[in-house]
């Protein structure tokens, strides 16, 4: 299967936006796991005098598990479907929480400049064309010692994880999807998993790109081995070096 990408990927994003937060809600778990990733940013004083970024937001599941963790930060949450993103806003949200339509590539162009203390990504790097330009501008935008936390569904690399993530798209998100008229969709986020890192192999990535302290952290249930959090912060003004 060819998958989605940029334009193409963010126009079936619109389409199923107004029915997706309705078909996440099927997965056990989904919510519980964002806030789990975000805790695992270990941030400090409820997020006072904070300011995040929350990259690929989606309809706000991300955003929401963000605040969770960090309630009196201020939040500027990112994505590129127009659809999505006018979910997303429509909820309710503290004033110090705010919403930008970019793609993660053109963070620059949108006004999204540096000076975060933490970047949150959930479900985004696979879907990227350029993952390791995106992360390239992560750390531009993180200041020196910020954290990142990435959620993605990425395998273990063991063949059963493979063949639960398989048995669960084609038994559960493949007739969801196409019952709500976004079969295309839904088959890019069966095959984009399958065809995207492993985790071992996203946690190099992270350490190429200059990210220090990366781990993979598994998640619980029956994503064992499917999603991970992974949590890596940018070197600080002494690791930087000349």
């Amino acid at each position: 299967m060819t998958l989605l990408h940029d334009t193409d990927l963010s126009a079936a994003f619109d389409h199923a936006a107004r029915r997706y937060d309705r078909l996440t809600a099927l997965n056990p778990g989904y919510h519980a796991h964002l806030r789990r990733s975000a805790r695992r940013l270990r941030l400090p004083g409820e997020g006072h005098g904070l300011r995040l970024l929350d990259l690929g937001c989606g309809t706000g599941a991300s955003t929401a598990a963000l605040l969770a963790a960090a309630p009196r930060a201020r939040i500027v949450a990112v994505d590129a479907s127009a659809g999505m993103l006018r979910r997303a806003a429509a909820k309710p949200w503290p004033p110090q929480v705010t919403f930008v339509h970019a793609p993660a590539e053109g963070l620059a162009g949108a006004g999204v400049t540096g000076g975060f203390d933490a970047v949150f990504a959930a479900y985004l790097f696979r879907n990227l064309t350029d993952p390791d330009g995106v992360l390239a501008a992560v750390r531009t935008v993180l200041r020196p010692g910020g954290r990142l936390a990435v959620h993605e569904y990425t395998l273990s690399g063991r063949p059963a994880h493979r063949a639960v993530w398989t048995a669960v798209c084609r038994g559960i998100v493949l007739p969801a999807g196409r019952l709500a008229g976004d079969g295309g969709l839904y088959r890019h986020l069966w095959h984009s998993v399958l065809a995207f890192d492993t985790a071992p192999d996203f946690a190099d990535r992270l350490r190429r790109a200059g990210f220090r302290r990366v781990r993979a952290l598994p998640l619980p249930g029956w994503q064992t081995g499917i999603t991970h959090t992974f949590t890596a912060a940018a070197p600080d003004a002494r690791q930087e070096g000349p």
